[in-house]
């Protein structure tokens, strides 16, 4: 095995120490509003998006499966939007019992 020279030592003790104080500062500094706002609008849309997604895919595969289309595929469109907003208004509720 090589040794290693005493720059890489220190450059690697270096790097170690600046990782460590970066972490307890992030640590302490918590999330941003902007952050947080960021999250909540995303976890909105893909609980929307989501729900009509599911509710379209059950829709169509039991359309092929019974032979009524298009009717449960719009019924079950229906079916997951309302399960999407349901879930935003658990998660909306949810953040103001947080707050």
């Amino acid at each position: 095995m090589k040794k290693m020279p005493d720059d890489l030592k220190k450059l690697e003790e270096r790097i170690r120490e600046l990782k460590e104080k970066e972490s307890r500062v992030n640590r302490d500094k918590g999330e941003s509003e902007f952050m947080h706002a960021s999250k909540a609008g995303l976890r909105v849309g893909a609980e929307l998006l989501s729900g009509v997604l599911v509710g379209g895919a059950i829709g169509y595969f039991l359309d092929g499966f019974f032979d009524t289309k298009p009717w449960l595929l719009v019924l079950f469109l229906f079916f997951g939007g309302g399960a999407g907003v349901l879930n935003v208004y658990r998660f909306v509720k949810k953040e103001e019992s947080r707050n």
